[in-house]
């Protein structure tokens, strides 16, 4: 008996129009649609992206419950509830389509399903569908690079904490920094310190019809923002080691030496 396939289809960051055309014929294609939410009855973004482009999910829809929190053992009892939703769906032969805000595999709810799937039922086909991540999407909206020529990125979740951050400032051209909402103020304080304010930009929901872009990220000491929000940093005097074949090499290592006065 033929199986269904698993599809993880990206719907880009909020705007309709960056679903890419082979999310689109995954949500037309007759599989049944699965969207994540946070508890039972709530509401999921990544369908929300949906419905603002004018579909409709077919009867049969389902939302799978993936909880915030930090508990590891009640986080896998969910996933392994949802994986065997959606592997008792395949076994009969039909695909799953699941919704993704963002792109499916960066930092995304379907990596944790995929993988309780495959762990599961390791004879199934699983199949991921790129899509535009929020922090390209920021960098279009700004009219600005998230790269140049040779420069470094790094893109990494605030909740590393300040001293990480302050720490890959010596290391990286740009930061990405993801769901800043429980560190945004030290993070201010901290861009402060290093002269960064003005070479930092805040925003929220990237692309939605909610977006909201601050240039003077002072503006939102002391307030509350969006879970969905993000911080691109650049750090223009960073030191740079020398070029070599495009790259650049490492700079070589201070002389002792020389620090001590020898000759």
């Amino acid at each position: 008996m033929k199986q269904g396939k698993l599809i993880g289809a990206s719907l880009g960051p909020g705007d309709p129009g960056m679903i890419t055309r082979a999310a689109w014929e995954a949500l037309h294609s007759g599989a049944r649609w699965c969207w994540p939410v946070r508890r039972k009855n709530g509401e999921s973004y990544a369908l929300a992206i949906a419905l603002a482009g004018g579909l409709l999910p077919p009867n049969d829809g389902m939302a799978l419950v993936f909880p915030m929190t930090h508990d590891r053992a009640r986080l896998e009892k969910y996933w392994h509830a949802a994986a065997e939703t959606v592997i008792a769906e395949l076994r009969r032969g039909r695909d799953v389509v699941f919704l993704v805000e963002g792109d499916a595999s960066t930092y995304s709810t379907f990596g944790h399903l995929a993988r309780t799937v495959r762990a599961l039922a390791a004879d199934l086909t699983i199949e991921t569908l790129a899509g535009v991540p929020a922090y390209n999407a920021a960098c279009a909206r700004l009219a600005q690079p998230l790269a140049d020529v040779d420069d470094t990125v790094a893109i990494v979740p605030a909740a590393y904490g300040v001293a990480v951050v302050d720490a890959m400032l010596a290391d990286f051209d740009t930061l990405v920094l993801l769901k800043v909402k429980p560190l945004l103020d030290e993070l201010i304080a901290l861009l402060r310190r290093r002269g960064l304010l003005s070479h930092s930009r805040f925003i929220e929901k990237a692309g939605s019809a909610d977006e909201r872009v601050i240039h003077d990220i002072t503006l939102l000491e002391g307030q509350k923002v969006n879970y969905l929000s993000l911080l691109i940093v650049r750090n223009p005097d960073r030191i740079k080691g020398e070029r070599q074949r495009g790259c650049r090499k490492a700079a070589p290592p201070p002389n002792p030496s020389a620090a001590i006065g020898e000759t």
